[in-house]
């Protein structure tokens, strides 16, 4: 029996209340999309046609879909996306189809789709039964991957940015005249290399019209829909525009909605706040097994990390040439720093962390070095390309802004709040306050799903990006969710956690949920002991 929490319907304005009316306006798999014009006369987005597949890989096939680049303009500009299948193993007992979102925002969905046979043990993997029962369909939401990834540098501008170096005392990392005129680089770049009315288009409500565009062009009358992270912003909106299109759905790594949608200095205040806490949490760890387990430090961890960051700021480490360079490199305070901040934030990976210090601290930077070159983990600025996605999409969603007083009060509650961490994250907004493109008709009102079924929210209780009380926020805005709390350090649970993994797959696959407020238990973390990917 299905377990949940209800509440009575959101009251919403006239206005939006009329907005969902056209948008939900049809069920039928092969219906149009009906929208509303700016100017509120009602209009209808041709039905797509069914999507041509061919083969893209070992069981895997990719097509492309045209959608409207706004839908209140259905017969204008249209936007093409990339969608890829990985078909049911079983299809005498396919359910249905399952499109999921890994989040970022940023993140390739076909690319992480193509790369799942070698993600097990990692967030996200599906289990073999739901491989089974589901064609699993990724699309890569407007903006991002194959589907006309924003592009803000040059090739130029972007190696110029990966050996830019950072300072990890001062808040951002440069002065703060240095980071605006960055601010202003990257948002020119953006509105150069793409029309403005492109990025304005790129809002999660429109990726959720846009999955409902390809739920139509499949021929089916619902979805059945797992988000991570970012990917459960696209989620709740999806169930709010279209709550009969549903069957079920699971949201892994929350994020809180009404956040996301508003003033975004306080939420990029609770990502740093919350990283640190998992940074602590290995501290923590490694005081309480000892100097016999973990010799980091001798007895006192962040003392002697916080002499390692300033003692490799002050002299960095040289690093050897890698296999077939001419040069090799330098590997500084700043750059531990966000290797630590990214790895602390999984217990699985501590024993590799553990070992990059300690090799670190007697002067191999070689471990640490390698691990720096390999991250990419938002929303921290980072010198990649995904980040150009990711800035893009988040800044058609969040009402960040645009006074600078705004920002130097949030990067000093950052660095007070989140002393280590917070550095980074501090004016980690200012392309969003000066964004060229402002979306004037986002959705922002509560995403409650109201006449959906009910969802499984998931939540780590450590996590790095998005911390437990916002999932304590989601399941309370949902009309009807279940909220089940995986233990320790990490973001996301399905697929590392057997706990978590028998629950979702009961749900994905049965729709059926454990009792609201279930807690999984995890493996005690260790900053030493090699981890071994959860059964299933």
């Amino acid at each position: 029996m299905i377990q949940s929490r209800s509440r009575p319907a959101a009251r919403y304005g006239t206005a939006f209340a009329a907005a969902l009316m056209v948008l939900t306006g049809c069920s039928s798999g092969t219906s149009g999309l009906r929208s509303v014009s700016a100017a509120g006369t009602s209009t209808r987005a041709p039905s797509p046609a069914p999507l041509a597949w061919s083969a893209c890989g070992k069981n895997l096939e990719c097509a492309t879909i045209k959608v409207p680049q706004e839908y209140t303009d259905p017969e204008g500009a249209q936007i093409p996306l990339a969608v890829m299948r990985h078909r049911a193993t079983d299809p005498g007992h396919r359910i249905g189809s399952l499109i999921f979102n890994p989040g970022g925002p940023g993140v390739s969905a076909t690319e992480t789709l193509r790369n799942l046979p070698k993600t097990a043990g990692t967030p996200g993997a599906f289990s073999p039964a739901v491989l089974a029962r589901f064609d699993v369909i990724a699309m890569d939401p407007r903006g991002v991957g194959e589907s006309q990834a924003v592009r803000c540098l040059t090739d130029e501008q972007r190696a110029e940015a990966a050996g830019t170096d950072f300072d990890p005392a001062i808040p951002g990392g440069k002065p703060l005249p240095q980071l605006l005129a960055d601010a202003a680089t990257f948002t020119d770049g953006c509105a150069k290399h793409q029309s403005k009315s492109f990025l304005a288009s790129l809002s999660t409500d429109n990726v959720a019209r846009d999955i409902d565009q390809v739920r139509s062009a499949l021929g089916e009358d619902k979805i059945t829909y797992y988000g991570l992270s970012y990917g459960t912003v696209v989620g709740p909106m999806y169930a709010t525009l279209f709550p009969d299109r549903v069957r079920q759905m699971v949201l892994d790594a929350p994020v809180d909605t009404n956040q996301w949608f508003g003033n975004s200095l306080p939420f990029q205040n609770d990502v740093a706040v919350s990283s640190e806490r998992t940074l602590d949490a290995w501290f923590k760890t490694c005081r309480s097994e000892g100097t016999a387990v973990c010799p980091f430090g001798a007895g006192d961890p962040e003392a002697a990390f916080d002499t390692l960051i300033d003692t490799l700021e002050a002299k960095p480490l040289k690093i050897a040439p890698a296999e077939g360079a001419t040069q090799g490199g330098e590997f500084d305070g700043a750059m531990a720093l966000e290797t630590t901040r990214a790895l602390a934030g999984d217990q699985n990976v501590w024993p590799l962390l553990t070992s990059a210090l300690l090799a670190a601290e007697k002067g191999d930077g070689a471990l640490l070095s390698t691990l720096w070159s390999s991250i990419t983990v938002s929303p921290f600025p980072v010198p990649t390309a995904m980040f150009e996605t990711h800035t893009a999409v988040r800044c058609a969603d969040w009402k960040t802004p645009s006074g600078i007083a705004a920002h130097k009060a949030a990067a000093t509650k950052a660095t007070a709040e989140a002393k280590r961490i917070g550095t980074r994250a501090a004016y980690s907004a200012l392309n969003c306050a000066r964004w060229p493109a402002p979306n004037k008709d986002r959705v922002t009102k509560p995403l409650t799903g109201s006449g959906a079924p009910p969802a499984l929210v998931v939540a780590g209780r450590l996590d790095p990006v998005t911390p437990h009380h916002w999932a304590e926020n989601m399941t309370r805005t949902l009309d009807s969710a279940v909220l089940l709390t995986r233990e320790g350090v990490g973001h996301g649970s399905y697929g590392i956690n057997s706990c978590v993994n028998k629950a979702v797959d009961a749900a994905l696959l049965h729709g059926t949920h454990p009792a609201d407020g279930t807690v999984c238990k995890t493996d005690t973390p260790a900053t030493t002991r090699p981890f071994v990917p959860a059964k299933r």
